[in-house]
């Protein structure tokens, strides 16, 4: 994948998302379900960043297979300010290639990989993070975007 994927997710306000009509520079980074220890984390550091991304003028969306009212439970929950997005068809993940086969405690599974994508104005995709380590990553996601 080089450029931004022309598909459409569900925002947290019921309505289409479509990811390719929103300003960029842009940042989409997906998670494997709300409200767990470290998709908590991670949501609430990009929103604790929200003012500094929004400085960038860098967009910032969170995806996951979640559904719309899970996304607007988790969001009042945490008091979050960043976009999340539902995928509930698989569309996006499929897209962007972090839906897949996942290991725990011996066990396999089908999940959605962490993983972020930094995309400049023009929609090309300059940075991606797989394998996603919580700490310090919206930080580290938030200097390469100043760095565009």
């Amino acid at each position: 994948m080089n450029e931004l994927p022309d598909v459409t997710a569900t925002g947290a306000d019921g309505q289409p998302l479509r990811l390719a009509d929103l300003p960029r520079p842009l940042v989409v980074y997906f998670y494997p379900k709300d409200d767990t220890p470290g998709c908590t984390r991670e949501a609430q550091d990009f929103s604790g960043l929200a003012d500094d991304y929004a400085a960038a003028s860098v967009q910032v969306v969170g995806i996951s297979r979640d559904s719309v009212a899970k996304h607007a439970k988790f969001i009042a929950k945490h008091s979050l300010r960043v976009t999340l997005a539902s995928d509930l068809d698989g569309q996006v993940t499929e897209a962007f290639g972090v839906w897949g086969e996942k290991q725990m405690y011996g066990r396999s599974y089908m999940g959605v990989e962490r993983a972020t994508f930094l995309f400049d104005r023009d929609g090309r995709l300059v940075r991606e993070w797989r394998k996603v380590k919580v700490p310090d990553h919206a930080a580290a996601v938030l200097e390469a975007a100043r760095a565009l």
